[in-house]
């Protein structure tokens, strides 16, 4: 990435967006009102609509559970994708090349991900193409002897790479792309004479981001003549980066949001076997071992963030083979379990069977009650400490309580490290006590410890911007500041006067072209008597200079003040009470009326002071304020049509 997108180009990208035609590819949309679209809420369970949408201003908002804001905010809540992908994403849709803030245009990056991005879209219809070829007969048999048939193939996108050293790169380049274009995708590899398809002879997974985008492949072995590895991966890319991406998580994401459950697994295999067993939260690392880049990844599309409710926390769950392999594959996701606040979890299947290999053996019902059979990732190390000793010796259990006292010390809910504790007294035959002093013992020694690698848990991405993670994973974890709460057009009061700013908001917010320029100004400069809409007054004069263009409701709320932003959005949204040929008409009278009020309060104070003040005394003063009370009661009569 170049740097920060420049704002002029953010603001430009919004502007050309419709969010209506986004929203819509979402959420079955229906006509509202003026200027307003509604349905179903995709970010909670309603059976009336209350999600609204109005694409003249960009917003959205829910009334009934508060989730609102632009474009932008909706794809990074729905695909969940941070705000400078989401920004780049519409870009690309609409094939707008941004600039970034360290100075230059990043035409050639940007154009160079489009295209690489484009190569393996290609490459994956190519490869899905072959799958049916009489050549792919061993890819078509790998599959059907685990349990996959050609349905299941065309569901996760599966393909044939043919046993061609050009196969590929002939098609592609008949397609319009350079050789040095399907270099830096991965798609070819650079020989001593020229440049030759990566993938021969073998079934391909195409390997997806979060959005659907295809970013590489993991291609599996299948001819006894093929003397590379039984997996291969494409290499690292300018769109692919194997740390960072986990395979099935495009299909995964939604019912992973919804459930707030991961479940990770350690193959392409186990994933399918997952997923049609339907456990539909299940993803899988590729080509190499789960670490920090996943977690991040995991945590901002499950929502995973602190919460002292523990019953309100997220789980993940983890598999692993029996193997060495495998058990290393524990450890490695033990030494990173403190960065999710979700609980995790470990499911071993019986006879140690991987979920592929349990649901050819014994059906789908055994693949969900691996699942649902899942062990808390604690219990799972403490066993394993367990069984390097021999518990019918002194020794082995001293030996034992010294290597579990510390996977228990590490246990942060100190509740729940006290009962780990008496159940690990129970395992070993000890007493309770001396376990529990061996435990503070052991939490001792770790606080004495620099810290190598981050325990604390690693803080949830931003909802929008384009930041890093607000500390450094190395820092400890703070306890999380309360979140003052929005302000809610819910909460506003029901009387007549309230209502009537609440509208003339809503109407200068909504249809500017409907007010003029100068008589929206007028509006905004009268007192407004209830607090929180003179507040959201003020940040509309704040951005005035905004007034009327695509960005005036955006820039509205920026100037308003932290828990008052949302309430802009909303005055944005919500639906005005007329038909469409009543706006110009409904507009003018509102400000009519709150500019007569403003007036006629003004005549009041104007009468109170000429009351006050002797002509012979102040004669200046006295006629000051008669000029000021005619010239107040002309205008009155002006805006009133008098």
């Amino acid at each position: 990435m170049a740097g920060l997108i420049k704002r002029s180009d953010i603001d430009e990208v919004r502007s050309r967006t419709n969010i209506g035609e986004i929203v819509g590819e979402y959420v079955t949309l229906k006509r509202a009102g003026v200027g307003s679209l509604s349905g179903l809420c995709p970010f909670h369970d309603e059976r009336s609509p209350s999600f609204h949408v109005r694409p003249q201003v960009g917003f959205y908002h829910c009334f009934g559970c508060g989730e609102g804001g632009d474009v932008f905010t909706f794809l990074q809540k729905m695909d969940h994708v941070t705000f400078s992908e989401a920004v780049e994403r519409l870009a690309q849709r609409l094939n707008f090349t941004l600039s970034y803030e360290d100075g230059g245009p990043a035409r050639e990056e940007q154009g160079n991900r489009r295209r690489i991005l484009a190569a393996n879209e290609a490459a994956e219809a190519f490869f899905r193409e072959q799958l049916v070829t009489a050549a792919a007969e061993p890819a078509r048999r790998f599959l059907g002897e685990r349990g996959f048939d050609p349905a299941s193939a065309d569901r996760f996108s599966i393909g044939f790479a043919p046993q061609s050293f050009d196969a590929l790169r002939t098609h592609l380049t008949g397609r319009g792309f350079s050789t040095e274009e399907l270099l830096a995708a991965g798609l070819l590899s650079q020989g001593d004479r020229s440049a030759y398809d990566r993938f021969r002879g073998r079934l391909l997974w195409p390997i997806k981001d979060v959005t659907g985008q295809t970013l590489g492949f993991g291609a599996r072995r299948l001819l006894d003549d093929d003397k590379g590895p039984k997996y291969l991966n494409t290499p690292e890319t300018p769109v692919y980066h194997k740390a960072q991406v986990l395979y099935g998580l495009d299909l995964a994401k939604r019912d992973i949001a919804r459930a707030k459950q991961v479940v990770v697994v350690e193959g392409y295999t186990d994933v399918m076997a997952c997923h049609l067993a339907g456990v539909t939260t299940a993803v899988a690392t590729c080509g190499t071992s789960f670490g920090v880049d996943h977690i991040k990844v995991i945590r901002r599309v499950m929502g995973d963030t602190a919460n002292a409710d523990t019953t309100q926390l997220g789980e993940v769950v983890f598999t692993f083979d029996p193997d060495d392999a495998g058990q290393k594959a524990a450890s490695r996701a033990f030494a990173e379990e403190s960065r999710f606040a979700a609980q995790t979890f470990v499911a071993v299947a019986p006879d140690g069977l991987d979920p592929c290999d349990l649901r050819l053996a014994r059906g789908d019902d055994a693949v969900r009650m691996l699942v649902s059979g899942r062990k808390p990732m604690y219990e799972f190390m403490i066993r394993r400490q367990l069984e390097q000793f021999d518990l019918e010796t002194v020794e082995g259990r001293v030996g034992a309580l010294r290597a579990a006292a510390p996977v228990v010390a590490g246990i942060r809910d100190r509740s729940m490290q006290s009962g780990y504790g008496r159940t690990l007294a129970g395992w070993i035959g000890l007493d309770p006590q001396e376990v529990a002093r061996a435990v503070q013992s052991a939490r001792t020694a770790a606080a004495a410890k620099p810290a190598d690698a981050p325990r604390g848990r690693a803080d949830a991405p931003r909802a929008s911007g384009q930041g890093q993670d607000a500390r450094s994973a190395g820092s400890p974890t703070p306890p999380a500041p309360e979140a003052a709460p929005s302000m809610s057009i819910d909460q506003l009061p029901t009387d007549p006067v309230t209502r009537l700013e609440r509208e003339l908001l809503m109407a200068v917010l909504q249809h500017p072209g409907e007010v003029d320029r100068e008589v929206a100004a007028r509006a905004l400069a009268t007192t407004f008597t209830q607090p929180a809409l003179a507040t959201v007054r003020d940040a509309l004069v704040a951005a005035f200079e905004h007034y009327g263009t695509q960005q005036w409701v955006a820039r509205s709320a920026d100037e308003a003040p932290g828990v008052f932003a949302a309430l802009v959005t909303q005055l944005a949204i919500a639906p005005l009470p007329i038909r469409d040929d009543q706006v110009r008409e409904y507009c003018r009278g509102l400000t009519t009326s709150l500019i007569g009020r403003d007036l006629l309060r003004r005549k009041t104070e104007l009468l109170g002071a000429l009351q006050r003040t002797s002509a012979a005394e102040d004669p200046d003063r006295y006629r000051a304020l008669q000029r000021q009370l005619v010239d107040t009661e002309a205008e009155r009569r002006r805006v009133l049509g008098d």
